[in-house]
């Protein structure tokens, strides 16, 4: 917890080139939630204060937040690392997608008729015993 808030209030980046994706897809879905939170907060309020710096001082205070999360040495470091096993993954071409696409829908679709079925059978048969 200590690490957590000498975190937060540090002014420098940590490790700023390594990790780029990860963490500013990261950070951008983080200031995303943020934000509609702010503009949840705003829609029931009647006031000025409640409707306009409520939300823009949760807005602002959440982004600077998700920024130092970020920023944060095991945070980070875990971003790094999942950017760099992403970078290992051997991506499917278009042909090679398509194909198992089709498997996987035609499973579902077999399963599908498949529970289809025994939920027929196993109500014809509760329904000889009545239940």
């Amino acid at each position: 917890m200590a690490e957590l808030i000498a975190g937060m209030f540090q002014a420098s980046r940590y490790k700023r080139s390594q990790g780029r994706i990860a963490r500013q897809l990261t950070l951008a879905a983080m200031a995303l939630a943020v934000a509609i939170g702010a503009w949840k907060l705003s829609d029931g309020s009647a006031t000025e204060i409640g409707k306009y710096v409520v939300p823009m001082a949760v807005l602002a205070v959440g982004w600077w937040a998700s920024f130092r999360l970020i920023n944060l040495p095991r945070f980070a470091d875990f971003l790094i690392s999942v950017e760099a096993e992403m970078n290992k993954v051997s991506w499917p071409g278009r042909s090679e997608l398509r194909r198992a696409s089709m498997v996987v829908i035609i499973v579902i679709f077999f399963l599908a008729a498949t529970l289809f079925f025994y939920d027929i059978v196993l109500d014809y048969v509760l329904g000889i015993f009545g239940i």
